[in-house]
């Protein structure tokens, strides 16, 4: 079975700030999965390093209040098409992101206060 993975998950530089955050649950799965790494920001042509982006009003903005909704969403669409190319029924998705969080997301304050919520590609591929 193929599983769509946030490719930070697997140890792919591609965070914001520019490091992996390697999660060896995840990783056992390649030996009976194929594991499908995806970096929806990356997709949606945001650069690594990049400033960190939350999600206020549906948009997502960094500190300085610039809007990067749209590379999310295109990001967001990328992965979906990707998904569905390759049959992945599951996706396991980074916690708290403004792409992949699924149940709990960052406010929008930059201090750390999650809140109910999507990230913009775990909404699209729900």
């Amino acid at each position: 079975m193929n599983i769509l993975v946030s490719a930070c998950l697997l140890g792919v530089d591609c965070r914001y700030c520019g490091s992996g955050l390697f999660n060896a649950e995840v990783y056992k799965l390649k030996s009976s999965h194929n594991l499908i790494p995806v970096c929806p920001e990356q997709l949606g042509g945001l650069t690594t390093p990049r400033n960190p982006v939350e999600l206020v009003n549906g948009r997502a903005v960094d500190k300085d209040n610039n809007d990067y909704t749209g590379q999310f969403e295109k990001g967001a669409e990328e992965t979906v098409k990707i998904a569905k190319l390759l049959d992945c029924p599951f996706a396991i998705l980074k916690s708290n992101s403004p792409s992949c969080g699924y149940g709990k997301v960052y406010d929008g304050t930059f201090q750390g206060t999650l809140v109910n919520g999507k990230g913009i590609t775990a909404a699209k591929l729900e």
